[in-house]
């Protein structure tokens, strides 16, 4: 259907299930009355909550805010996968260890991974080509900030500016009293940052890199 809403495919969905709105929200840990405001369309499901609900409704976030009819889409993710939010370079640069999907507002699109991460990761997409050439614009990096990284491990950082940055991390030891390391771009032509000339902070550590193939 064409002009189907989000709450109308929450309805159908429960329905199939024999749910009620009351049943359905015990199961995710909300009220009957928020699971009608959804079904009304009054307000929109978002973050952990579009999550426990897909699982409840044994179906894809993508499929609740989108409708995509293929039968994938309203598969359930795999027992032991885990969907990781795509965030902006902008969100990143805010992110921190404490930070979950409960930070993120409106339709938000995810990667499934099998790889074993905190709640706090997100995935980026590469842009730009000072990553180049291992990491080209498009690929998909999934980051955990409650791993700190090691000589050589790939980071999400933030700048002082309002967005993050992605490089490799290079320790360079004690200076001054405190720890100074550098990130450092793949492609020479762009420069690299010191944390003792640069306010550096690192958000994450890499833990999955996702290439996808290009046709020329």
């Amino acid at each position: 259907m064409k002009n189907e809403t989000i709450g109308m495919r929450i309805r159908t969905r429960r329905k199939e299930l024999r749910l009620t709105q009351a049943k359905l929200g015990a199961k995710i840990g909300v009220q009957g009355g928020s699971i009608s405001q959804w079904e009304d369309d009054k307000t929109k499901p978002t973050g952990e909550n579009l999550l426990s609900l897909a699982k409840a409704l044994q179906c894809a976030p993508e499929y609740i805010q989108y409708g995509e009819s293929s039968f994938s889409n309203v598969e359930p993710a795999a027992p032991d996968s885990q969907l990781i939010p795509i965030i902006s370079y902008v969100q990143a640069g805010e992110w921190t260890a404490e930070s979950t999907l409960r930070n993120l507002e409106g339709e938000v699109d995810y990667l499934q991974t099998n790889i074993d991460v905190s709640d706090s990761a997100f995935t980026l997409i590469i842009r730009g080509r000072s990553m180049e050439p291992d990491f080209h614009e498009g690929d998909a990096v999934v980051i955990d900030p409650n791993v700190y990284p090691l000589p050589g491990d790939f980071v999400v950082a933030k700048n002082g500016e309002d967005e993050a940055l992605f490089k490799k991390f290079r320790p360079r030891g004690i200076i001054d009293g405190k720890e100074v390391f550098e990130l450092v771009p793949l492609n020479e032509d762009w420069p690299t940052l010191r944390s003792d000339t640069s306010p550096i902070r690192i958000v994450g550590t890499m833990m999955e890199h996702r290439k996808y193939r290009r046709r020329r």
